[in-house]
């Protein structure tokens, strides 16, 4: 065996010693990841702080400092170690280890052992690295049927995986019927992947939906499946109700059972409203899973990281590490959520303020938290013809996804709320 796999097979080894269930999800290719023990990261890594190092490829000036152009550093007041050189392939340790905090922090219900986060590249890469990890070609990954469309991209056209959906609500509730009888229908290796908030719908689960979510999971795991469960977790912390669960489903299932894997992929970009600089994050879970586990599942994340992208921008998660070491950040945070906070309530008032007429066209679907809300198109009237009549008409974008209409309220101004409602009403009328 080549010492290539043999640095893999330390790794399989180890996970099946702490659990064999997290190795059994794992898909061929997660099976023969791994961080090069000696290869030129670990290497470079070696000999920092030598007087001569000759390893690392980047240029230095003769003082020691990344070489760097005046035109770009200039417009950059942090120290060029952390904007200009390389970033581990793990991401910055003092971030990592924040995020981590900030987790638990989130979600008071964690109670045991997780893993130190992994930087990716946001979500949509962290996204990818659970496809490469963990899917096979044809392997099934069940979501609820109103799901972000990069799903399609992520899984079923790189990684060959087949999404099959379950309806996501019943009433004004999720359909949690409908959940548990699609993962009854698919015995075995079991990946189901919840993202609340939810895009496009903007609905999270009630503290008794979520609780209802955890028990059937846990009663599947009880049945002998296998189950990986990845929790997209964008636009957490963005909830507008009282009842609404103020933590992840990552919480409540990280330590729920043996046969259970729980990932959490998040990040800052909507959390922290950065969305060009990238920054997200992969962390593991289950029950017993020890400290040496959770390094073996890092190792393979920072191995795919290294394989794909080589490292996340360091600049980027300088930035975002020092937000959230500011004395301000906290309420800088929340008088942004407050903002958002303020156009969901217009929202909430214009359709209660005219639910008549606009029954007539549209039905709003269940929504209390995230970015968007989504209406249901009456019978008949064509929703990518609305949207194109709102382009060509009103002077107004939307997102037409199958009878659907997302709109993102989070990018609309209180005072214009009330315009994109009656324009969306108009649009449909002239659609009927």
């Amino acid at each position: 065996m080549s010492q290539i796999n043999q640095q893999a097979q330390e790794l399989n080894d180890l996970i099946q010693h702490n659990n064999p269930v997290m190795y059994n999800l794992m898909s061929e290719k997660g099976r023969a990841f791994f961080f090069p023990k000696l290869g030129i990261v670990r290497q470079s890594a070696d000999a920092k702080g030598k007087r001569i190092n000759a390893t690392i490829g980047i240029a230095l000036e003769d003082d020691g400092s990344p070489v760097r152009l005046e035109a770009i550093a200039s417009k950059i007041a942090l120290d060029p170690d952390k904007v200009f050189s390389y970033a581990s392939s793990y991401g910055h340790m003092e971030l990592r280890k924040k995020w981590q905090q900030m987790i638990v922090e989130k979600n008071p219900s964690i109670d045991g052992v997780i893993s130190l986060p992994v930087v990716t590249n946001a979500l949509t890469h962290g996204l990818s690295v659970a496809g490469l990890m963990f899917m096979n070609p044809g392997d099934t990954i069940l979501m609820p049927d109103k799901f972000w469309g990069n799903y399609k991209l992520i899984f079923e056209s790189v990684y060959g995986a087949a999404i099959k959906t379950f309806n996501t609500f019943k009433g004004d509730k999720l359909d949690l019927t409908a959940m548990e009888e699609a993962l009854s229908a698919n015995p075995g290796k079991q990946i189901i992947l919840l993202n609340y908030p939810n895009n496009p719908t903007g609905y999270s689960p009630t503290n008794e939906e979520m609780d209802a979510i955890a028990r059937l999971l846990t009663r599947s795991a009880d049945k002998g499946n296998e189950i990986l469960v990845i929790t997209d977790d964008a636009y957490f912390g963005l909830f507008y109700e009282a009842e609404v669960c103020r933590e992840s489903i990552f919480a409540r299932i990280a330590h729920a059972h043996s046969n259970i894997l729980a990932l959490k992929v998040d990040g800052a970009t909507k959390e922290d409203y950065v969305w060009g600089l990238r920054v997200g994050f992969l962390t593991f879970a289950s029950k017993g899973i020890t400290p040496e586990a959770c390094t073996a599942l890092e190792s393979k994340v920072g191995g795919m990281v290294r394989g794909t992208i080589s490292n996340d921008s360091n600049l980027s998660q300088s930035l975002v590490l020092e937000a959230l070491n500011s004395p301000g950040y906290k309420e800088d945070k929340r008088k942004k959520q407050d903002l958002l906070h303020s156009r969901y309530l217009k929202v909430r008032e214009v359709l209660k303020e005219n639910q008549a007429r606009f029954s007539e066209v549209f039905t709003p679907l269940p929504f209390n938290s995230g970015y968007f809300m989504c209406v249901q198109l009456t019978e008949g009237i064509d929703a990518e013809a609305v949207r194109q009549t709102l382009l060509k008409e009103f002077d107004t974008g939307v997102i037409s996804i199958g009878r659907m209409i997302r709109l993102a309220f989070s990018a609309v101004g209180v005072d214009t709320i009330p315009e994109l409602f009656e324009n969306l009403y108009q649009a449909c009328k002239k659609n009927q």
